[in-house]
């Protein structure tokens, strides 16, 4: 047991790492949408998702409704479903009802794909010391983001604040560089963003994201479904 913990700790370091300078540019981003340093830190805390906590600090800004932000967390996050329902098939038998509860709290998309990567089953210590290190990272990284962005000048803050968009834009970058389909859904999902932000601006931003997201993936779905491997 201990082995696996210290083992998943090791593994969960550069996700912690990457973590650390991602978050940093949200809690700059939190704190200059008038939260709290320990506010912010919270979010990260009971949340763990990067796109989900930066729309929802934009509904929060915004002055939006509960159910805005129920259903843009649904769109955003449900990803983690299917990642669940994935991984579930790599889990030790050790891994019962109380620890996949537990564990679905730390499912990111890094933590995913390392976990899935592992060639044995994965047993409940070890993904825990993988949560418990991306969780330092992430927390921590926010932490230090908002303290710094209550303390530097307005200027600086809004040139580090642009990181976590840094990162967004390195997840669809690459898949979008090599499937036109995949560039075709991100250019249709960017478009109908940019009509409600400069356009239709009485839309809420919540709303925004949600129309934006379902449209383009309704687009993909019916254009480029993915063939069914033959078995």
């Amino acid at each position: 047991m201990k082995s696996d913990l210290t083992k998943g700790m090791i593994h969960g370091i550069p996700i912690a790492l990457g973590y650390l300078s991602v978050s940093f540019g949200f809690g700059i981003k939190a704190v200059g949408a008038g939260l709290s340093v320990f506010s912010s830190a919270m979010i990260s805390a009971l949340n763990l998702t990067s796109a989900g906590q930066a729309a929802g600090v934009d509904i929060i800004a915004a002055g939006g409704t509960i159910i805005e932000m129920i259903l843009v967390q649904l769109t955003i996050n449900i990803r983690y479903s299917l990642m669940a329902i994935s991984l579930s098939q790599k889990l030790d038998k050790k891994f019962t009802l109380p620890h996949r509860l537990a564990a679905s709290y730390g499912i990111t998309d890094e933590i995913f794909a390392v976990c899935s990567a592992q060639k044995g089953p994965v047993t409940p210590s070890y993904m825990y010391g993988m949560i418990f290190a991306a969780f330092l990272g992430w927390v921590g990284g926010t932490a230090l983001g908002a303290a710094a962005g209550e303390l530097l000048p307005a200027a600086i803050s809004s040139a580090m604040g642009i990181v976590l968009y840094g990162m967004f834009l390195a997840i669809i970058v690459p898949p979008a560089k090599k499937s036109l389909s995949v560039f075709i859904v991100v250019i249709t999902a960017a478009g109908i963003s940019v009509f409600f932000r400069y356009v239709l601006t009485t839309l809420s931003s919540g709303f925004a994201v949600i129309i934006s997201a379902v449209a383009a993936a309704m687009l993909g779905a019916a254009f480029f479904p993915i063939k069914e491997e033959s078995e």
